[in-house]
């Protein structure tokens, strides 16, 4: 149905409230620059015409990774693929937005650490670089 894929793979070292925190960032920035045509966003109505707005009609798969290295790995490859992608680290966390930006933009790319990343593409593209991934599970499964 869906000639794009569009996938999270999380970095499962990270504490869940902190990778939450992380996914909903990427999301939102993702959505934002790509726009509700590209993820077939819609508003689902309910019997009595309650509104639930903005959800897409394709599947968001979240999946995990077994540390930032894997993830730095995947980022070369949508790179590579030149596939849409947005990423979380280290250091867009604590202080101020200001002082995020601050300490990214003095960061070595190789000493990161990669809370995750979401891949939007061409759907044999995108399930080619996750295949071998495990879907996300809760810290008590």
């Amino acid at each position: 149905m869906f000639q794009t894929k569009l996938v999270a793979v999380m970095n499962k070292q990270i504490e869940g409230g902190v990778v939450m925190n992380a996914l909903a960032h990427m999301c939102l920035g993702f959505g934002a620059h790509t726009g509700s045509k590209d993820l077939h966003i819609m508003d689902y109505k309910d019997a009595v015409g309650c509104v639930y707005p903005n959800i897409s009609k394709m599947p968001f798969i979240i999946l995990r990774e077994k540390n930032s290295n894997k993830i730095a790995n995947l980022l070369a490859q949508a790179k590579d693929a030149g596939i849409q992608y947005v990423v979380f680290t280290n250091t867009m966390t604590e202080g101020t937005w200001e002082d995020q930006a601050a300490r990214t933009l003095a960061t070595k790319p190789e000493e990161l650490v990669f809370y995750g990343i979401v891949l939007f593409g061409p759907k044999d593209v995108v399930s080619e670089m996750t295949k071998k991934l495990s879907l996300w599970k809760a810290s008590n499964e």
